[in-house]
């Protein structure tokens, strides 16, 4: 297939639209169900690099969950605690310890579930039977993998009644080397990032505490590589081997931290006892009951009890500012990467809330000693690693 005709590009009134290969070669992929649309497409392309290049750097299988060119999260196959399990309502699921490719899925998908609603998913192995399961149950616009079990083709193939979008991808595929793209008529042209992040870009640790964990170098790379395929300006927030708030295409890199911050508070949250414990009505949906979840961690929790009787079975007790602080205040090892250097030290000041403790970024800033000092100031770790990774 050299090209293929798009229903519209970005908004309906967008016509006509493809995707095809600029010197008349084969695309590199296989469309197996369904018809993806252009934003499906540039979530599809943009979350393969991001998932095989995750797998490559940590040898582990990957998995990332796309919203409008940016991953909600993305995760490697660890495996998961019951309490994590739960809260990402994956506890029934047969069979998952034993599939790395379903645990990262897992993670990804489950991480900032109100965000996913609707993704794009991108696996970097086969996708098997138990994935695919997990998969049904989430509404999502489509998928891209270098391949699927039979199992894994037929059950996606039955979801959305027959219209879910599966797109199996040559995993061999080399882009050239120079990325062409139009902006009003006028044509941009460089190369491409093949810049590699591995643990040797954590080298140059420049504060007083330098005890850097191989966890949080696993979570510094999960970090980084999100970083590098999510729309700048961005930061992210990682523990135990995934994304667990990304902070992306904000102006300023203080809102980028405290975004990503309360993201990470949220994933944080929901796997305290208050939360995991919530009586809900056996008949509520997964997209009702991720929405009350998230109500009831916010500040207006206050508003999901008014209407209790539609979603509980009993009024539950609502989640205090101060339960909160007191749960977060417990939170420790999490890991931080940012895609370009701190200008001030405030935000370091608003990830230690979130129980930051090693932290990676370019460096640069005419302020660099007051981040290092505001870094020093709570014994974090910290590397610059003198690389940007703007992406747009």
């Amino acid at each position: 297939m050299k090209e293929f005709e798009l229903k519209y590009g970005c908004n309906p009134n967008q016509k006509p639209a493809r995707i095809y290969m600029a010197e008349g070669s084969e695309l590199p992929i296989r469309i197996l169900n369904g018809k993806p649309g252009y934003i499906n497409f540039l979530d599809a392309f943009n979350s393969w690099q991001l998932v095989k290049e995750l797998k490559e750097a940590l040898g582990m299988p990957a998995a990332t969950s796309f919203k409008h060119v940016s991953p909600t999260s993305a995760a490697v196959g660890t495996p998961m605690s019951g309490a994590l399990k739960k809260a990402y309502f994956v506890e029934d699921i047969e069979g998952l310890e034993e599939s790395p490719i379903a645990l990262a899925y897992a993670r990804a998908r489950g991480t900032d579930r109100v965000c996913s609603y609707g993704d794009w998913i991108a696996l970097s192995d086969i996708c098997d039977g138990v994935t695919a399961t997990l998969i049904k149950k989430e509404v999502s616009d489509g998928i891209i993998a270098p391949g699927y079990t039979e199992e894994a083709l037929a059950i996606l193939k039955s979801k959305r009644k027959g219209t879910y979008n599966i797109v199996e991808i040559d995993e061999d595929f080399v882009p050239a080397e120079k990325e062409i793209k139009q902006v009003f008529g006028i044509t941009f042209e460089q190369g491409r990032n093949n810049f590699k992040i591995d643990k040797e870009l954590l080298n140059n640790i420049v504060t007083e505490n330098k005890k850097l964990t191989e966890e949080a170098k696993r979570d510094l790379i999960v970090a980084f590589i999100t970083l590098k395929y999510t729309q700048s300006n961005s930061v992210c927030f990682a523990k135990d081997g995934q994304a667990i708030g990304v902070g992306a295409g904000q102006q300023s890199r203080i809102h980028c931290t405290r975004l990503a911050g309360s993201k990470a508070d949220h994933w944080h949250l929901r796997q305290c006892e208050k939360v995991l414990n919530l009586p809900f009505l056996p008949s509520l949906g997964r997209p009702a009951r991720d929405n009350a979840i998230d109500i009831y961690i916010s500040e207006d929790s206050e508003d999901v009890l008014r209407d209790w009787e539609s979603i509980f079975t009993e009024k539950p007790e609502p989640l205090t500012e101060e339960e909160k602080k007191t749960y977060l205040a417990t939170i420790k090892g999490v890991a931080l990467g940012s895609d370009a250097f701190f200008p001030f030290g405030d935000n370091i000041e608003r990830a230690v809330k979130s129980g930051v403790s090693y932290i990676a970024e370019p460096g640069g800033s005419i302020r660099d000693d007051n981040v290092i000092e505001t870094c020093n100031k709570y014994n974090m770790v910290m590397a610059f690693t003198g690389m940007r990774l703007f992406h747009h």
